[in-house]
């Protein structure tokens, strides 16, 4: 029981799916809790994550770990060092950690490209294809970010790819068109077991997006 492990998601959560695919590329076995981020959040999640109420939240021997990527670290050195999702050299562990800060601060421009409209929504899709350009050009001719092992900075930008669908219907913006080999990228990445398993269908994703644009949206 000491060992459980317990993760606090919400399906379509990018930031939750990293979580998801690095415990599955340790092989750790998990129990999945959903929360109703729409609804009412769970005891659970209100007493692990006091101070920003969200997921992902990890439990692990009944300590919490909170936000996805410190969340991914603590899993890397936790679990499977054969397999390490951060690189072992100093300087090119401090690379890698730097582009997945830089993909969580591209993550915002995203939402409001497909939340806001007129020249706001324009001006947010030109900076977001911006951002995946200057990973396109770190990724360069590599088959993963860290060369051809896949790592820390494949799992924190891959959800992204989940929502390039729904940012094609909502905003009328196609990555596959302006960074093809990041869409290469995340195509190699999804035939890897972990991160099918993580990814929920874009349709899906589109759909939910849709409602939740809605919600936000002022009446």
């Amino acid at each position: 029981m000491a060992e459980e492990v317990i993760l606090l998601d919400f399906w379509p959560s990018p930031f939750g799916m990293r979580a998801r695919i690095a415990l599955r590329e340790k092989g750790v076995d998990f129990d999945l809790r959903e929360e109703d981020l729409l609804g009412n959040k769970s005891p659970l999640l209100l007493e692990t994550n006091p101070v920003h109420e969200k997921i992902p939240v990890l439990i692990h021997k009944g300590k919490a770990v909170c936000e996805s990527l410190v969340i991914v670290q603590y899993i890397d050195e936790t679990w499977g060092h054969e397999c390490p999702l951060l690189p072992s050299d100093p300087y090119e562990r401090s690379r890698a950690r730097f582009w997945a800060d830089y993909v969580d601060k591209i993550f915002p421009v995203g939402r409001a490209a497909w939340l806001s409209t007129g020249e706001t929504q324009e001006a947010a899709k030109e900076e977001y294809i911006q951002g995946f350009k200057t990973l396109e050009g770190e990724l360069g001719d590599k088959a993963y970010f860290g060369g051809e092992r896949f790592g820390y900075v494949d799992v924190s930008l891959i959800p992204l790819y989940n929502s390039f669908y729904a940012l094609e219907k909502l905003a009328n913006c196609s990555v596959a068109e302006e960074c093809p080999k990041l869409v290469q990228w995340a195509e190699r990445c999804m035939q890897r077991e972990s991160v099918a398993k993580s990814l929920p269908d874009p349709h899906k994703v589109y759909d939910f997006l849709l409602v939740l644009k809605k919600k936000l949206q002022p009446q």
